[in-house]
């Protein structure tokens, strides 16, 4: 890491940052010269930082503050090094962190943490996780007292509608793309084909697989490099569930395999249907999706995405190429065979998506599952268990769960449950436009 320092010697700030339970980053800003202190001694700040609510105000009656005197952790650098951050007009790098004790020991309410700890497990049983993730997104001019998409720099027209696939509507915002694209080069985010969505302003770019942390730490940085990026040309990225109530919502979809010690991908029996590995996981995946709906849905706005028609699941099922199902499995060659969790928000946090999906699917394969049969045909005309429809529902499954503490640490399970109750106090006293305001930029 002082390497790659030395070799960029035009970098004059850093913000070293760890990831808290929303995903949000939070840290520190200092000049190039205290970036060695950092990598040696890491970055003191409080355990309770991991755990504010979307405001970045404390969490009222948390362990994490008065209880225990708000101790400091010691946050220090992740495997990803220094990253740049091209949407500043100043020559700056990222310097990406992860939370422990005073004695050194991961802090189990850090988010990332607890995907390490899951991918542990399947480490253990010689496998590793490959992840990609689908990221969409509006492109938003809030200058106005409505939301609506930006003017195309080169027309100067706003796209007032849905434009599937449309070039037309990527080439009306190529310096824009053409920028995002040089950002995630230097940034080594492995951005692939971008498209444009069914939504107003909507679009996607899929994010290559690849480890399942390492899918976490790019979709991450992705998403705060393109909020940075789109300010920077006068207008909003947002991954917020659901920007217009007439349009579709942002979802992020995960895709996932498993390889074995030999890099045999154990979802692979040399069909199209899959092995009955595949089916345990799947299993698994049903089996903690209505627990898990905080985690994939985990903001006031993300239950407007919900609803049925709307290009979100909201039966809990899966089925072969089916995009209505919560679980799709694509087809195409058996050695590529995965799993598409279609369930999520774009306005989620990485790392405990990613370890609800991963740790889910274990579970699944431990305790033996068997799905249901897949379904055929439309979802949303099917009698099907319900993904739970309210924020209020979804706290009370969460902090219910039987399954979730096989997959998450107590802490953070307490943590973040405290952080949605509080959140959600605090959401019903805002107007509509508050809640937008709120969201826009963050999430």
């Amino acid at each position: 890491m002082e390497d790659w320092l030395h070799a960029h010697p035009e970098i004059k700030t850093i913000r070293a940052a760890v990831a808290d339970l929303n995903g949000q980053a939070r840290g520190k800003r200092m000049p190039v010269r205290f970036a060695r202190k950092a990598l040696e001694d890491g970055v003191r700040m409080p355990l309770s930082v991991l755990n504010v609510d979307i405001w970045g105000d404390d969490i009222e009656d948390s362990p994490l503050v008065f209880e225990t005197g708000d101790r400091d952790g010691v946050a220090r650098p992740t495997e990803r090094g220094f990253v740049p951050m091209p949407w500043l007009s100043n020559p700056s790098a990222l310097l990406p962190l992860w939370m422990f004790t005073e004695n050194g020991d991961p802090f189990p309410g850090d988010p990332r943490h607890a995907l390490d700890t899951v991918l542990k497990r399947y480490a253990e049983k010689g496998w590793t996780p490959i992840v990609a993730t689908e990221m969409e997104f509006f492109l938003i001019d809030d200058a106005g007292d409505t939301l609506q998409p930006p003017p195309s720099p080169r027309s100067g027209k706003r796209r007032l509608g849905g434009e599937i696939l449309s070039i037309r509507a990527l080439d009306a915002f190529d310096q824009f793309f053409t920028e995002l694209y040089d950002a995630c080069e230097t940034m080594d985010i492995p951005a692939e084909a971008a498209i444009s969505e069914s939504g107003m302003g909507q679009y996607e770019i899929n994010l290559s697989h690849g480890p399942a942390l390492t899918a976490a730490d790019n979709a991450h940085l992705f998403k705060l490099l393109i909020r940075g990026l789109a300010r920077k040309h006068n207008f909003a990225a947002s991954f917020m569930a659901k920007p217009y109530a007439e349009h579709s919502g942002n979802g992020l979809h995960m895709h996932f395999s498993v390889l074995d010690a030999e890099g045999r991908n154990i979802f692979d029996d040399g069909t199209g249907k899959g092995s009955d590995l595949l089916r345990s996981a799947i299993a698994g995946c049903l089996a903690a999706m209505p627990d898990s709906a905080l985690i994939f849905a985990p903001h006031g706005n993300s239950y407007d995405r919900l609803v049925p028609e709307a290009h979100a699941p909201t039966g809990i099922a899966w089925g072969y190429e089916n995009r209505t199902a919560a679980i799709r499995i694509p087809a195409g060659a058996p050695v590529a065979r995965r799993i598409e969790h279609r369930v999520a928000g774009g306005d989620i946090n990485p790392y405990t998506f990613i370890a609800a999906v991963l740790g889910a699917a274990l579970i699944g394969v431990e305790d033996d599952m068997a799905p249901p049969d897949p379904i055929t045909g439309n979802a949303y005309d099917r009698d099907l268990p319900q993904i739970p429809a309210t924020w209020d529902r979804a706290i009370e499954a969460f902090a219910k769960s039987k399954l979730l503490p096989r997959i998450f640490h107590p802490e953070l399970l307490r943590n973040y449950a405290m952080t949605k109750r509080q959140e959600k106090q605090y959401y019903d006293e805002l107007t509509e436009a508050e809640r937008i305001d709120l969201y826009l930029d963050t999430v």
